[in-house]
């Protein structure tokens, strides 16, 4: 089965033009190795897949027919993606809420207060 189907059969991707785009982008790895989407996916393939800042390792059990309910996914691939990777996202969530983006805005009376005791810091 192609990459691109596979992973749209398994619901990592909601289309199948969304997956044939990641693999085009490099976002797609076969056996640590930058794939086309039509690179056949075979038992026993390590896939890492860049999605969402996080880099999700899969290895693949079995080929679908097609694409399958999500309770079934799990028959046809293993999750190995390292705990680490979801650290890294949470923390990656914490900072961009501090933070405001540039230009978004005036500042609220709460930051006004924060840059006032920033600045006049004796």
């Amino acid at each position: 089965m192609r990459i691109d189907k596979y992973l749209w059969c398994i619901r990592y991707y909601k289309t199948r033009n969304i997956a044939t785009e990641a693999c085009k982008k490099g976002h797609v790895k076969i056996n640590n190795t930058s794939t086309k989407p039509s690179k056949l996916v075979f038992n026993g393939d390590k896939l890492t897949i860049r999605k969402n800042q996080m880099n999700y390792q899969i290895e693949v059990l079995d080929i679908p027919t097609n694409r399958v309910g999500a309770k079934l996914v799990d028959i046809y691939r293993k999750d190995i993606t390292p705990k680490e990777e979801f650290d890294k996202v949470e923390l990656l969530k914490y900072s961009k809420d501090y933070y405001r983006k540039k230009g978004v805005g005036r500042p609220t009376k709460k930051d006004r207060r924060d840059i006032e005791d920033y600045t006049n810091e004796d």
